[in-house]
């Protein structure tokens, strides 16, 4: 029996779609998927963009620098960020049911020296001292059962999320949502860390748009940005090229 600390959680139900495993959260929309045979691939084109942040930094230096995900769905990302960068990875998810799926049909680790995952609500958890300024990449996605809108989103939730990034750090945040309102989160975002620090991508298919927020604004050139994408591509498989062509700043 759930604890009444946990008793308002959803459970969690997986299925299988071919070569690939879905994650659902009661209901029939998908909170994340894996590849069964290759769990490190990230499946989505918007989970690939939230690895976005690869272009704001030296590739060199990515395996000294630490991942934020504030939510942990599938353990895509905190998967990515662990076995394939080599990244110190954490991830907060408020859900022990989600964790266990993940353990158990998602193939995500067991806590080790270098990834954890922290069972807590996100909104309070990051406002402990010990996160601030220490993240490098932080990517946000926080959904409820139905997807319907971001769990949080608001101006002073974001303006937390920028108080923990690096002076070099990024956040990523997917702002999917059939009933939220994508310019109204955009706005809130922009509040919190500047008009000159957002870079939205284009939507994907499904209808998911990412957005960039840097902790200090910067402007690389699209040549720079290009050999960057190139090293990444080459590095680690990812569709950089494509990002850098809709990947756009919100004040040129």
């Amino acid at each position: 029996m759930a604890s009444p600390a946990t008793a308002f959680l959803s459970d969690v139900q997986f299925s299988d779609e071919g070569p690939i495993r879905h994650l659902h959260l009661d209901s029939i929309w998908i909170q994340g998927s894996m590849l069964i045979d290759s769990p490190q691939v990230l499946v989505h084109q918007y989970i690939q963009r939230m690895m976005a942040w690869l272009l704001f930094v030296d590739s060199a230096s990515v395996r000294k620098r630490r991942a934020l995900q504030l939510g942990l769905g599938a353990a895509s990302l905190t998967k990515f960020c662990h076995k394939v960068l080599r990244m110190q990875t954490v991830a907060i998810e408020i859900n022990p049911k989600v964790l266990a799926a993940c353990r158990g049909w998602f193939k995500l680790p067991a806590d080790n020296l270098r990834m954890q995952v922290i069972l807590a609500d996100a909104a309070k958890e990051i406002r402990d001292t010990k996160w601030f300024g220490a993240v490098d990449a932080l990517q946000v996605d926080l959904y409820d059962h139905d997807a319907a809108a971001p769990v949080l989103d608001s101006e002073a939730f974001y303006a937390d999320c920028r108080r923990l990034l690096t002076d070099d750090g990024c956040m990523t945040v997917n702002l999917f949502g059939r009933a939220s309102s994508y310019k109204g989160s955009l706005e809130k975002i922009a509040a919190a860390f500047g008009r000159d620090a957002i870079w939205p991508f284009k939507a994907t298919r499904e209808g998911n748009t990412v957005v960039l927020a840097q902790k200090q604004p910067s402007r690389p050139s699209r040549a720079a940005l290009s050999e960057r994408a190139d090293l990444i591509e080459k590095q680690w498989g990812l569709p950089a090229a494509q990002w850098v062509r809709v990947l756009k700043p919100l004040v040129s």
